[in-house]
């Protein structure tokens, strides 16, 4: 068996799941991703093929599904290291009767942890108060507090859970929107339902997105949805760049209406310069580590190696993502 290893966060966080997959036996190519469709085809054609891609966040487009099936060594599995699955044509591999697993109920903790980072580090100013006193400055400016302030969730997804969990703490209210509605967990923690996503945008303080992306809801929040939301609210997005239009936010930021926006994710990754968000001081952006702890890692990375390695042996313990 050979299988492409692309995620970079898996190759260079220690643990088991290094054991797992070279007791495995299987070759094992290692490549640096994200990965665009074009360098996918190339490692493809390259090698010949590969019986299996242990993946993070590259283009496995519907090019690099039929590219890996007709292979010498066609490709049997997509293993997803990570929950988010917008990277991968997965209608098109189910199409094609190939399996795509993925990895649910690893990262929801580490995630949760990071959005309130941002919040807080929004709320406080953290980017311009490290920046001045790193300069030897002694420059202030006053923040606000979390506390009694509406605390919006779009998608009660595992991570959307956690975070109206931590928001309690910090004796934050809660208003949530998700189509597959949790009655039980919304009447448990007071969670107020809203009828959409707009709504939460108008209602909420401070919103956090924990939404999958889709071609329905790309750049859902724009110019327009801004304008409804409240003077100062601050918007944190730890789900996918694609959800929000970047340069509607710098401006939004920039002109006082957005409190500020911090996020995990971008549009285009690693960021393209020069680039609307940069120079803005109530924009925090961190790159794409929300999940990169060493807890998680190590849960995430050992999910996605047994879901490759018992698929290719023939073992029923892995997770699907697609029915095919």
């Amino acid at each position: 068996m050979r299988i492409l290893l692309t995620t970079t966060s898996y190759q260079d966080t220690p643990g088991e799941h290094h054991a797992v997959l070279e007791q495995s036996g299987f070759e094992v190519v290692r490549a640096r991703g994200p990965l665009p469709e074009g360098e996918m085809l190339k490692l493809i054609e390259q090698h010949e093929g590969f019986d299996g891609l242990l993946n993070g966040d590259d283009e496995i487009t519907a090019a690099v599904i039929d590219a890996g099936l007709t292979a010498p060594t066609p490709l049997k599995v997509i293993a997803k290291y990570g929950i988010g699955l917008d990277s991968i044509d997965v209608a098109h591999a189910t199409a094609k009767k190939l399996p795509v697993l993925f990895t649910p109920g690893v990262n929801h903790t580490t995630v949760a942890e990071h959005a309130f980072g941002l919040m807080i580090g929004l709320a406080k100013h953290f980017k311009m108060h490290l920046r001045e006193v790193e300069a030897g400055h002694w420059k202030r400016q006053t923040g606000t507090e979390l506390a009694g302030k509406t605390l919006g969730v779009i998608g009660m997804g595992r991570i959307g859970k956690e975070v109206i969990r931590r928001g309690a703490a910090f004796g934050m209210p809660a208003v949530a929107f998700d189509l597959y509605w949790d009655d039980d967990f919304a009447k448990q923690h007071d969670v107020e339902r809203c009828g959409s996503a707009e709504e939460v945008l108008e209602t909420a303080d401070v919103i956090s997105l924990h939404m999958n992306l889709t071609e329905e809801n790309r750049g859902f929040i724009n110019a327009a949805l801004i304008d409804r939301m409240k003077d100062n609210a601050i918007l944190i997005n730890t789900a996918r760049g694609g959800l929000v239009v970047e340069e509607d936010i710098a401006t939004a930021c920039k002109a006082g209406k957005l409190g500020g926006y911090g996020a995990d994710v971008l549009n285009h990754e690693p960021m393209p310069t020069p680039h609307p968000f940069q120079g803005v001081d109530n924009v925090l952006l961190t790159p794409h580590i929300g999940s990169r702890t060493v807890e998680s890692v190590g849960r995430q990375a050992m999910r996605a190696t047994l879901n490759l390695v018992n698929y290719l042996n023939g073992d029923d313990d892995y997770i699907q993502a697609n029915q095919p």
